[in-house]
């Protein structure tokens, strides 16, 4: 009887010391940005930070294009839209935040211009799934 009484207890603060889904997403983006940014993720892209805001529940990614010429960059932001949706549809790695309906929000700066963003799209449960 005290064998079973003792499991329950050492089982039951075990389940107690579970981080929610929330505090996992805002731990695992911190160690992210912490470990591994500024990352280059492709030509003339670099991922500097992740982020996770507890109160929209929504990851957020932060990127710098370089080699602009003048803080200037062209883009076409209905093809990066529709780009950036088909990457959160597709991804695996972050499953478990798109079935809890975490938003994603990507946002690009200029390398010469820091102080404003040029682009930014944010993604929620109704346009991934």
């Amino acid at each position: 009887m005290k064998k079973a009484f003792l499991i329950l207890i050492l089982s039951g603060s075990l389940f107690a010391c579970q981080e929610s889904l929330e505090e996992r997403c805002y731990r695992e983006a911190k160690e992210y940005t912490k470990k591994k940014c500024p990352a280059p993720i492709g030509p003339n892209i670099v991922i500097d930070s992740m982020a996770f805001d507890r109160a929209t529940r929504t990851l957020h990614y932060y990127y710098t294009i370089k080699n602009s010429t003048d803080g200037e960059i062209s883009l076409d932001k209905s093809a990066a839209y529709t780009m950036l949706l088909e990457q959160v549809k597709n991804a695996t790695s972050t499953k478990e935040y798109k079935d809890a309906g975490f938003n994603f929000t990507y946002t690009y700066y200029s390398e010469k211009g820091k102080d404003k963003a040029f682009f930014e799209a944010t993604f929620t449960k109704k346009d991934y799934q």
